[in-house]
């Protein structure tokens, strides 16, 4: 968390204004309700302070839950599958986003609700029904194969691509915006989308860290999970509902951004191994860390351009994805 607190702040002073670290710090600490009559920031600049609190603070928390979300859905994902090329978008969630924002961006629906565009809330909603039909063609009774999960998955994901070129061939104009929002960016962050998404992102990042246990049975296999007295219908169930759900979450705020879910949970499976209980903590404030340093470097590396973040994490994760098929050749990762 110390690591996660020092990489905040040096982001936060970087941008097209640079402010000093030192006044980053007191800006903070100034807004903290016991320690504001103690903090004096009548010399720091009000520009700063603007810029402090209503641009880089939010882009930052954003950008940060957004990584953490990614990368324990990318991790439990894996962990129910056991395949480890399962991302956070294996249900759909980010084809069924793409069709919902090309949707709003073609019939430009520019309204705001709470502080979401209706472009967001239609890539939230196609999100979620694009999880719930891929969930229930693989429904067989009670039973959900995984397999026919991954399968259900990649065919309408093909679908709703297919869907959404053509509605790109018939509305060039807005080609741009729908290729911007395909590729992710934290750009329009606000305060008023953080406090709406954290509430349920907090409780189903606790509810997923409960069932540590039963991912690691479920692991071993099946079948010496229900010797163990582990459900395994029900964990896979809530595991990929929940799942879901907080991928759509994180997709309807920053549109669709590849490989966090992918390569930070490998990442650290290689340095600490596959117990979840010590994987799930670690995963979710190493995809923080991880998604905060490329948005950063998204909005600083070209002075005065902003590049897409998916394009960063692109950068940094096929690379690791050919590693991961080259070396499952040869091994099992989980």
């Amino acid at each position: 968390m110390l690591i996660f607190i020092f990489i905040s702040i040096i982001a936060t002073t970087l941008g097209t204004v640079k402010i000093p670290a030192k006044d980053v710090v007191k800006i903070i600490l100034s807004k903290i309700s016991f320690l504001s009559k103690k903090i004096d920031i009548s010399n720091v600049k009000k520009s700063n302070i603007f810029i402090v609190i209503n641009i880089r603070l939010p882009r930052i928390i954003l950008a940060s839950l957004v990584g953490a979300v990614l990368s324990i859905v990318g991790t439990c994902y894996q962990a129910i599958f056991r395949n480890p090329m399962a991302d956070p978008y294996v249900m759909g969630a980010s084809s069924g986003a793409a069709f919902g924002a090309t949707f709003g961006i073609i019939f430009g629906l520019n309204n705001t609700i709470l502080g979401f565009g209706l472009t967001s809330l239609f890539a939230f909603a196609g999100a979620l029904l694009t999880t719930l039909i891929v969930y229930n063609l693989a429904k067989v009774g009670n039973k959900i194969s995984t397999t026919s999960i991954l399968l259900a998955g990649i065919v309408v994901s093909s679908l709703l691509s297919s869907v959404i070129s053509i509605m790109m061939v018939f509305n060039h104009r807005e080609l741009a915006k729908i290729v911007t929002w395909t590729m992710g960016s934290f750009n329009g962050a606000n305060w008023k989308q953080i406090i709406i998404v954290i509430i349920p992102i907090f409780f189903g990042v606790v509810v997923l860290s409960s069932m540590t246990k039963e991912m690691n049975a479920v692991v071993i296999g099946e079948e010496s999970a229900k010797n163990l007295g582990v459900n395994v219908e029900l964990i896979k169930k809530v595991i990929l509902l929940l799942s879901s759900f907080l991928a759509a979450c994180a997709v309807s705020v920053s549109g669709i951004i590849g490989f966090v879910g992918l390569i930070v949970p490998h990442l650290f499976r290689l340095i600490f191994g596959s117990d979840h209980r010590i994987l799930i903590p670690i995963s979710v404030v190493g995809g923080a860390i991880f998604l905060l340093i490329c948005d950063t470097l998204a909005r600083t590396v070209l002075n005065g351009i902003e590049i897409p973040v998916g394009i960063i994490t692109s950068i940094f994760g096929g690379p690791f994805f050919l590693y991961l098929l080259r070396k499952s050749k040869r091994n099992k990762f989980i």
